[in-house]
């Protein structure tokens, strides 16, 4: 980097309601696996940052939770975390998918953009599912709502205009310091990743009410002397007895599965061999007993 040349630095939210991409954005712009994805709404329930860094600047992307009405507590500091973080950052993202119509999840969150003084830029994702036609219609539905600093149509799949994306990103940040090493890509401790990745495992293989009724709480990680080992101790609270019964399936079979999908994620993040031991633990109604939502994780002051 030349003297003359500036170096810019900043954080950027991704906000969106849930399931439109964002964590599988985030994971394609770092080229890793730090937020888990999936099919079902609401996974993401923490502010989920990655780092981005190249020669002149350094992006700090901060994936939130989607923003939804909540039904309980842990929907209500989900969204609340997401709305808090609008006014903390120095652009926006505001994400949406090219082949749903604008509804009324859109129409909330754009209410709260309205607000923000910082450029916000309309970011459609999925562009792969739709025909370009179909794509200026959707640009021009936005645009009437709200008046964005520019829109940006990519494929977070595909990695469809990903590129452009990260230059205009670069482009609204300001001179500033470089706030973490070059090869830093999350703030997040390997503890929470790793719980994550388990939480994802349950999403995909259970139904109806049991994945948004799980938490996952690592009880230690440690690596056995001088071995190329590391053993992992994890327990998985649900809220209610028949939901115990569904994750640890007959014979324990269900149990088994999680941990096998997640041992491969596990190995891939430390680069090492993993022993998984994991419990499952009924906390009755936890999602809305704060004591229980800190315990688990879910707090300001935890992230």
């Amino acid at each position: 980097m030349s003297n003359e040349q500036k170096f810019r630095s900043g954080f950027v939210a991704i906000v969106g309601r849930p399931n439109v991409g964002k964590s599988t954005f985030l994971n394609r712009v770092l080229g890793r696996k730090i937020a888990i994805m999936s099919d079902k709404a609401q996974t993401t329930r923490n502010k989920i940052q990655g780092v981005v860094t190249d020669n002149d600047s350094q992006t700090v992307f901060i994936d939130t939770p989607g923003i939804h009405k909540p039904k309980h507590e842990l929907g209500k500091f989900m969204t609340d975390l997401a709305l808090g973080t609008l006014n903390q950052v120095d652009v926006v993202l505001f994400m949406t998918p090219a082949n749903e119509k604008i509804g009324p999840g859109d129409r909330f969150i754009i209410e709260h953009l309205k607000r923000v003084k910082k450029p916000v830029f309309l970011v459609i994702n999925k562009i792969d599912l739709i025909k370009k036609d179909e794509l200026l219609e959707v640009v021009g539905n936005f645009k009437s709502e709200h008046e964005f600093d520019g829109v940006i149509p990519i494929s977070a799949v595909s990695g469809e205009n990903i590129d452009t994306l990260l230059d205009v990103v670069k482009e609204n940040l300001d001179e500033g310091p470089q706030f973490y090493p070059t090869d830093f890509i999350t703030d997040h401790p390997e503890r929470f990743i790793i719980s994550e990745m388990i939480r994802e495992k349950v999403l995909h293989l259970t139904h109806e009410e049991v994945p948004h009724s799980v938490a996952v709480v690592i009880d230690e990680i440690y690596r056995e002397g001088d071995k190329d080992l590391i053993n992992v101790a994890a327990t998985i609270v649900v809220e209610r007895k028949s939901q115990k019964g569904i994750l640890i399936g007959a014979g324990g079979k269900m149990l088994k599965e999680i941990g096998s999908l997640a041992r491969k994620d596990i190995i891939n993040l430390l680069g090492s061999k993993i022993y998984l031991e994991l419990w499952v633990k009924v906390q009755k109604d936890w999602r809305n007993k704060k004591i229980h939502l800190t315990d688990f994780g879910y707090s300001e002051k935890e992230y």
